[in-house]
């Protein structure tokens, strides 16, 4: 049976996404982009990456998400901002039902790669192996999305 994942690298200014269809071993993009939010206050920006949290849910309809862990130990108002942000999206996965799953980076580097230590090139170029992309989408939130969705796809049992 078929099994589509949404992949999303999670942010407050940028939420990179990636949806993918695993069909036995095979893997595809199905779909990927970018939200993006505007400079306004913090509550309008969660409100707004809600709502197209759930126009994203409406439109592709996957049968699960993915996202990565957040993992900061640097700048404490920046992850606070994020974990904001993943909290509105993840209201709207919640309000829909639909499973989640959080993988830290290194389950993702070697779910793509088979190397936990990866750099970030290395997952690029595995994703566009496994995706048949000509080349990583861009910005790197969007290539980090699928590499998540990627992760979970070959994770799950199906």
């Amino acid at each position: 049976m078929p099994t589509t994942v949404l992949g999303i690298d999670p942010g407050l200014e940028r939420v990179g996404f990636g949806l993918v269809r695993r069909e036995g071993s095979s893997l595809r993009c199905v779909e990927h982009g970018l939200i993006e939010t505007p400079r306004v206050p913090l509550a309008d920006r969660l409100a707004l990456l809600q709502r197209e949290t759930a126009s994203l849910l409406e439109r592709t309809r996957p049968d699960a998400v993915a996202t990565e862990k957040l993992l900061f130990s640097v700048n404490r108002k920046t992850a606070m901002d994020v974990a904001k942000a993943l909290g509105a999206l993840l209201a709207e996965v919640g309000r829909v039902g639909l499973p989640w799953s959080e993988y830290a980076p290194s389950e993702v580097k070697l779910a793509v790669v088979g190397n936990g230590a990866a750099e970030k090139r290395q997952v690029e170029y595995m994703v566009c192996r496994l995706l048949g992309l000509e080349r990583p989408p861009k910005p790197d939130d969007v290539a980090d999305a699928l590499a998540i969705a990627v992760c979970h796809a070959l994770r799950v049992k199906g």
